[in-house]
C-alpha cells in the first residue's frame, strides 16, 4: 500500500512531562492492587518474526540495501487485569525490537519519509509511557505501556478512563472510513492489537439493545507539548438494531475538523452479508471530503471445506487524483500526508477494490488469498496469508506479498525527486511465531 511497514527510526527521547509522574504512579498503584487482590489475572505473548524483501534492479532502494533485505522483529506483551465487583483496572506492557537491513531505507527516506511507518511513540499522547531503549544503525527497541485504564461496568453503562483502544466501522478490508482511531493497515499480517490512546470512554446501553458510545481523546501539540483542542478528538456513535440489520451514526470533532458518518450491515440476497460506511469530513479549508466503503460477504463450502469470501470497494476522498504520486504532487496534498503520518490512512489513490477469501484447509490451518487493487492506476498487491495453530498456545502466521504495476504506480513504485529511480519493492515473504501464556 502507500505506507510501508518499515520503521522511521528516531533518536532516544526522555520526556520530563509532569504527567509522566502521575501515569507512573497510577501504574504502580494498579500493580499493587492487582498483586493484593484475588480477582487478578495475567497473560501475554512472545512473538518473533522474520521477513525477506526483494528489490527490482530499477529500485532506488538497492542503493542502500542491495538486492534484498532480511529483517527480524521481536515483541513481548504482559497483560494484567484486576477486577472487583463492577470496577476493574487493565494494564498491558510491551517490548518491541526490530533489526535488519531495511531500517536503512527509513533512515534515508527523504522526500517520502511520511510514507514510512514509525515505531510507536507518545509525542501527541497525554502521557508519555514509551521509552526508546536503542535506535542506532540496524536495530531499534522500545518498552511502553500500551494499555493503562480504570473502568466501571454497570447494567446499562460503561465508563473507562486511561490508555485504551476500540474499533468502530463496518469496513472489512479497508476500515479507515469510520474507524479514525489507529485503524489497521489492510495488508498487516498481525492485527491482534492496535495502539492505545489516552481517553475517556463511555457507553450507554438501551433496553432495546441499541447503544450510545462516546469518546474524548486527549492529545498534545508535538511542537509545544501542550494539550490542545485542535489536536484532540471527541466522537459519539449510536448503534441501533432493526429487523433488517444494524445501523451506525457517527459525529466527531477530530484534530479540529468535523466529521459525520453513517454505516450499517444487513443480510441481502438470502445469505450474503452487506456492510458499508460513508463519512464526510469538513476540512479546515472549507471543503467537504467524502469517503466510503462497501462490501459483500458470502460463506459457502468448496470441495468439502468452509470458505468465507468477500469483495469490497473503497473510495478514499483524500487520495491523489489521476494516479499522480510523484513527490511534488504528494507534497501538495497535505490532508493525505497528514493522515498517513498519523496512521489513519494507508493508500495514496482514490478508488480501491479488495478481494479476500478465508479457506479452512483444516480446523487448525487457514489459507487467505487477498488482492488489493488500485483501480485508477491498475496496480495491485497480491497477498497469500496463512495461519496455523500449533497446539493450544502457539500460532504461526505467514504471508507472501507480490506487488504488480508499472513504474510510477502505487504498487509498481512511485517516483522520487532525489533519484531517477522509482521506490519499487519486489516480492516479500514473512513469518511470525507467537507463543501465548
Amino acid at each position: 500500500m502507500g505506507k510501508s511497514s518499515r520503521t522511521n527510526c528516531r533518536k532516544p527521547e526522555f520526556s520530563s512531562r509532569p504527567a509522566n509522574r502521575v501515569a507512573v504512579s497510577a501504574a504502580l498503584c494498579c500493580f499493587a492492587l492487582s498483586a493484593q487482590s484475588s480477582d487478578f489475572s495475567f497473560g501475554g505473548h512472545i512473538k518473533f518474526g522474520l521477513a525477506n524483501t526483494a528489490y527490482p534492479d530499477s529500485s532506488r532502494f538497492r542503493e542502500w540495501t542491495g538486492a534484498s533485505t532480511e529483517d527480524f522483529t521481536f515483541g513481548a506483551r504482559l497483560n494484567l487485569d484486576w477486577s472487583k465487583n463492577s470496577w476493574d483496572i487493565r494494564a498491558e506492557a510491551q517490548i518491541e525490537a526490530l533489526g535488519g537491513d531495511s531500517i536503512q531505507i527509513s533512515r534515508n527516506a527523504g522526500d517520502n519519509s511520511a510514507l514510512f511507518a514509525g515505531l510507536p511513540n507518545d509525542d501527541r499522547r497525554l502521557f508519555d509511557l514509551t521509552r526508546t531503549i536503542a535506535d542506532k544503525d540496524g536495530h531499534a527497541a522500545l518498552v511502553r505501556l500500551d494499555r493503562l485504564s480504570f473502568g466501571y461496568s454497570g447494567e446499562k453503562g460503561v465508563i473507562r478512563i486511561g490508555r485504551q483502544a476500540f474499533t468502530w466501522g463496518n469496513g472489512l478490508i479497508f476500515n479507515t472510513v469510520m474507524d479514525i482511531f489507529n485503524p489497521f493497515d489492510p495488508t498487516a499480517l498481525d492485527k491482534e492489537y492496535k495502539p492505545g490512546d489516552d481517553m475517556l470512554y463511555g457507553q450507554y446501553l438501551r433496553e432495546s439493545g441499541d447503544d450510545l458510545q462516546a469518546v474524548l481523546v486527549f492529545r498534545r501539540d508535538p511542537a509545544t507539548g501542550e494539550v490542545k483542542a485542535d489536536q484532540s478528538s471527541f466522537a459519539a456513535k449510536y448503534r441501533g438494531f432493526s429487523e433488517a440489520g444494524e445501523y451506525d451514526a457517527l459525529v466527531a470533532s477530530h484534530y479540529g475538523e468535523s466529521l459525520i458518518g453513517f454505516g450499517g450491515n444487513r443480510t441481502v440476497m438470502g445469505e450474503v452479508l452487506w456492510r458499508g460506511d460513508f463519512a464526510a469530513t469538513f476540512v479546515d479549508d472549507g471543503s467537504v471530503v467524502p469517503s466510503a466503503v462497501t462490501s459483500l460477504t458470502h460463506s459457502f463450502e468448496l470441495g468439502g471445506r468452509n470458505v468465507i469470501a468477500a469483495i469490497e470497494y473503497h473510495f478514499n476522498g483524500f487520495g491523489q487524483r489521476g494516479g499522480r504520486y510523484d513527490a511534488a504532487s504528494l507534497q501538495s496534498n497535505r490532508h493525505l500526508l497528514t493522515r498517513i503520518a498519523r496512521g489513519e490512512l494507508f493508500n495514496l489513490g482514490r478508488h480501491y477494490l479488495g478481494l479476500t477469501a478465508t479457506i479452512e484447509v483444516s480446523p487448525l490451518f487457514l489459507l487467505t488469498p487477498n488482492l488489493f487493487v488500485n483501480v485508477e492506476d491498475r496496480s495491485a498487491l497480491l497477498q497469500l496469508a496463512a495461519r496455523g495453530d500449533i497446539g493450544e498456545e502457539m500460532l504461526l502466521l505467514g504471508s507472501l506479498n507480490v506487488p504488480v504495476g508499472l513504474t510510477g504506480t502505487e504498487f509498481g513504485g512511485i517516483a522520487s525527486t532525489t533519484s531517477d529511480l522509482p521506490s519499487s519493492i519486489g516480492p516479500s515473504l514473512s513469518v511470525q511465531l507467537s507463543a501465548y501464556f
